[in-house]
């Protein structure tokens, strides 16, 4: 496993990116604008983690959704990721073990569950998706993540 990035969403883009870059010293190391999910996502990396960054760890996503929304306190945390080898073999550990799987691995490469606390986390296949499975193809979502 390898940890990959937290994401934090934000109301104001351009006051984060002073903030974490202009302010804190982080560097942008990638951008995606979604214009049909109507969101950009911005990914940050320390300047001793730059080399890293290529390999998509350790960072910090900044989301800004484009459509207005309040988080409140904590809404603006979205979640903690890390890459696994076997999404499948992973997941069916963590089920084995009574953890739910709030979003499954139906695409072979995404999965979200949450900590004891309620910490959401995403779970990334490393490299390509795994072709599609049961149970996990089939398997409805639970909660939210």
């Amino acid at each position: 496993m390898r940890y990959l990035h937290t994401m934090v969403r934000v109301k104001d883009l351009t006051q984060s990116l002073v903030f974490y870059c202009d302010q804190l010293g982080l560097m942008e190391v990638r951008r995606i604008d979604n214009e049909k999910g109507r969101f950009t996502l911005i990914f940050l990396a320390a300047p001793e983690d730059r080399e890293q960054a290529t390999t998509q760890a350790p960072l910090i996503e900044l989301t800004y959704n484009w459509d207005t929304e309040d988080y409140g306190s904590g809404r603006n945390f979205g979640h903690l990721a890390f890459c696994v080898d076997n999404i499948y073999e992973t997941c069916q550990k963590l089920l084995d073990n009574g953890i739910a799987i709030n979003r499954p691995p139906r695409d072979g490469h995404m999965a979200f569950i949450r900590s004891p606390d309620g910490i959401s986390i995403e779970l990334l296949q490393k490299g390509e998706a795994l072709p599609f499975s049961e149970p996990w193809q089939s398997m409805e979502n639970t909660g939210s993540w």
